[in-house]
């Protein structure tokens, strides 16, 4: 490949790059060889504030670069503009016998940026929804357990096992089971497991089915 076929194939590649990827894709074309490694093509120069001839970097520097920078490829590396853009920003080296050109990809993200913290800004909460509605539910829970301790008539130390089935079966008529966390909130005041509490509730069931049999 001539240098000018590997100029005119990487011209056309970063034709396609920034139109493919808008306005905010600056793509350009440089040629390393030359100490003050110049643009050759540039699309999208507005990114950057450069045009052809110009010799200065994405950062704003104009230098010349080691060996080992002149023919490195650089992919995908975080950059800031003297303007203040942030960019990511890409190079490629194509080397022929007679050439070094590069071509460099560097994308403007700033405005994706802001757009970000507009979106972090949209899905911020100040509290869990089913957490807050839970802390009204706990109350609207005691307040039902409370009523239904007093129907049984006696304190939670002194309740039998009959006392404590008679008490889960005015809950659960109560549809206070209906409620999140229910069976955790009704296993502590009660000073069971949580497996005795749904056994309970089994029992309960099982009662209520009986007694429909038996008046059929």
């Amino acid at each position: 490949m001539t240098r000018d076929e590997a100029f005119e194939f990487l011209d056309r590649t970063a034709r396609g790059i920034a139109e493919t990827f808008g306005s905010s894709c600056e793509t350009l074309v440089h040629d390393m060889g030359l100490p003050s490694h110049p643009i050759l093509s540039i699309y999208n120069g507005h990114v950057s504030g450069r045009e052809v001839g110009s010799t200065v970097d994405i950062l704003g520097n104009s230098r010349e670069l080691d060996d080992d920078a002149l023919k490195t490829d650089f992919v995908n590396l975080y950059a800031t503009t003297p303007s203040g853009k942030q960019i990511k920003s890409s190079t490629f080296h194509l080397i022929g016998e007679d050439y070094n050109l590069a071509l460099g990809i560097n994308f403007d993200f700033t405005a994706l940026t802001f757009a970000n913290r507009i979106l972090l800004d949209l899905m911020s909460a100040d509290a869990d929804l089913q957490s807050a509605m839970w802390r009204g539910g706990e109350d609207r829970l005691a307040d039902l357990f409370d009523q239904c301790l007093t129907a049984v008539g006696k304190p939670v130390n002194a309740l039998t096992k009959a006392d404590r089935l008679r008490l889960v079966a005015l809950l659960d008529q109560k549809a206070a089971f209906s409620f999140r966390k229910s069976v955790p909130y009704v296993s502590r005041r009660l000073g069971v497991s949580r497996y005795t509490v749904y056994k309970y509730l089994n029992e309960v069931e099982q009662h209520r089915e009986e007694s429909k049999h038996d008046s059929e």
